[in-house]
């Protein structure tokens, strides 16, 4: 379940294949973390690749935009340093600081750069042990900020889609609220399954007195599942 856009009160369910892949090369590696390349001491420091995305948004679902044009999907992508501060003696809990910066970009015809995005955080994982073995679990929580073009996107309000309700409204760049994500997942045989929930602050965010923003505070959640469909003759150690 998706908020159309952070800070809106209108939810959409998405139930979407995507395909999911696994590799493990000496330099760039595909898994559970995402895609990343190994740079200097992969023990202390990564380079990754860092992806996100927004759904479509339509003013027909979302009474707060209506008349206002439907806006479409996003991917956003750009390099992530990841530097690991710590890990306990059995690698087993391990801290990061995840610092990625992204470029969001329409997914439409043609497509659009709206603007980057830095999103840098703390992230906490733990593989299970005992009664929680195969099981992982992970805690991340940070700040974002974001150019005044990505606020654009999702919070002015032109003159000409202005009411007595909706004021028209332009937005800064900058501090764009905080946010804290807790997800678990494990593997069994061929099969993935892993869930999220996460909370979103937006006070204090640099769009947060546009009229399109109606909650500053809320949980989303979601759920996956993975079928592996073929895998490797060739076979190398993983914690997955």
């Amino acid at each position: 379940m998706f908020n159309d856009y952070r800070g809106s009160t209108s939810t959409h369910a998405y139930p979407l294949p995507v395909p999911y892949v696994i590799y493990r090369g000496s330099f760039l590696r595909s898994d559970r973390d995402g895609v990343h390349g190994l740079l200097f001491n992969h023990r202390y420091l990564e380079i990754e690749l860092s992806v996100n995305a927004t759904a479509p948004v339509f003013s027909s679902s979302s009474g707060i935009r209506a008349g206002m044009p439907t806006l479409a999907p996003t991917i956003e992508m750009g390099p992530a340093l990841q530097w690991h501060i710590w890990r306990d003696t059995s690698e087993r809990v391990r801290l990061d600081l995840r610092l990625p910066v992204r470029e969001a970009v329409t997914l439409a015809s043609p497509p659009n750069a709206i603007g980057a995005i830095f999103a840098p955080s703390l992230n906490l994982d733990y593989l299970g042990s005992g009664r929680a073995a195969g099981w992982n679990f992970a805690v991340l929580a940070g700040p974002l900020y974001a150019q005044r073009r990505y606020h654009d996107y999702f919070y002015a309000v032109a003159e000409q889609y202005a009411t007595p309700t909706r004021p028209a409204y332009e937005p800064g760049g900058g501090y764009s609220g905080s946010e804290a994500l807790l997800s678990t997942s494990r593997r069994f045989g061929a099969y993935w399954v892993g869930a999220y929930m996460r909370r979103d602050w937006l006070a204090g965010a640099a769009f947060g007195n546009s009229p399109l923003v109606q909650t500053r505070e809320y949980w989303t959640g979601g759920v996956g599942f993975v079928w592996m469909i073929r895998a490797s003759k060739t076979m190398v150690e993983s914690d997955d």
